[in-house]
């Protein structure tokens, strides 16, 4: 009995640590990192945006382990130059709240970006979201359609799959598991790692040069975020079956869908192909030899298609 008071003690002891220094790293990353947009509150919950530019809306929303900078690194300038363009954090992410501790699904997400864009007074926005984002947006669209234009998804899921979770996702989106994981993963993880992942997320493309230090990477090891986006993903592929059957509502709205045929990721032949077989008014770009990141490797691909979406929805009267 002593040898097991001594190891509980001694985990008990390596766990407070753990979150001493998950702390400290936290706020190291919140001061490399400060928010770089502003605040809208819709109810109790405050929403992080950047908006930049004038003329027809578009809103941007981010991929899983993000926030907005993956969106301000370059595309919003470049949007910005003919569209009011505005990114938003999901929640849990970048530096909007959490709106409880179960995992937002993607429609409570899709509700309270919808919210945060009436209030900010953006009018029926071309919709882009980027992988998990895009899974949102559908949400929003499918949800809310009298509330977007036009809806532009890039290498996103839209419908179900075979296959699970990576063992890391399924720990931190386990209630006890996670508890006891968290805490450590947020402390120990050498920025090496993190970096590795970022420009593995871009394979077999490179990483564009300086996306690493303008991502503000360290913002996802944070205790609330490894614990938000765990749940995000664990709750996914129910989320995407319950919502597949209701796209129907989507048979007016101009669809534009970019997917890369490397991307081993989200597949193409699983989510955008048969979304393009299955709405009458959606258009499939597909990107021969790219990943996962289209958005920032054929940057120039997804804004034609994000202008191509605000002159369809301009030409049937709908922007």
């Amino acid at each position: 009995l002593m040898w097991a008071a001594y190891v509980l003690a001694f985990g008990a002891a390596a766990w407070g640590l753990s979150h001493l220094r998950a702390g400290l790293r936290e706020r190291a990353a919140e001061a490399a990192f400060p928010p770089s947009g502003q605040f809208v509150e819709v109810g109790t919950t405050r929403v992080h945006y950047v908006t930049k530019g004038e003329g027809p809306d578009v809103v941007l929303i981010h991929g899983m382990s993000g926030n907005l900078r993956d969106m301000t690194f370059s595309l919003v300038d470049r949007l910005a130059q003919d569209f009011r363009v505005t990114a938003f954090d999901r929640p849990g992410m970048g530096y909007t709240d959490r709106l409880h501790d179960a995992g937002e699904t993607i429609v409570e997400q899709a509700a309270l970006l919808s919210a945060a864009t009436r209030a900010l007074g953006l009018e029926k926005p071309v919709l882009m979201g980027q992988s998990y984002g895009g899974s949102v947006a559908l949400a929003w669209a499918v949800e809310f359609p009298e509330t977007v234009s036009a809806l532009v998804l890039t290498a996103s899921p839209s419908h179900p799959w075979d296959g699970g979770m990576s063992r890391l996702y399924k720990v931190n989106s386990h209630p006890i598991l996670g508890a006891l994981a968290i805490p450590f993963e947020a402390a120990w993880v050498p920025s090496s790692y993190v970096q590795g992942v970022v420009e593995t997320v871009f394979d077999p493309q490179d990483m564009p040069p300086g996306y690493d230090r303008h991502i503000g990477a360290p913002l996802t090891i944070r205790r609330t975020a490894l614990k938000a986006n765990a749940l995000h993903r664990a709750g996914l592929l129910d989320q995407i079956t319950e919502l597949e059957p209701r796209y129907d509502k989507l048979s007016v709205m101009p669809v534009e869908l970019v997917h890369g045929t490397a991307d081993d990721t989200v597949g193409l032949g699983i989510h955008s192909e048969p979304l393009a077989d299955r709405l009458p008014h959606a258009r499939l770009t597909v990107l021969e030899g790219v990943g996962h990141m289209p958005h920032h490797v054929r940057e120039g691909a997804v804004v034609e298609a994000i202008r191509r979406a605000h002159e369809r929805a301009r030409d049937r009267g709908d922007d």
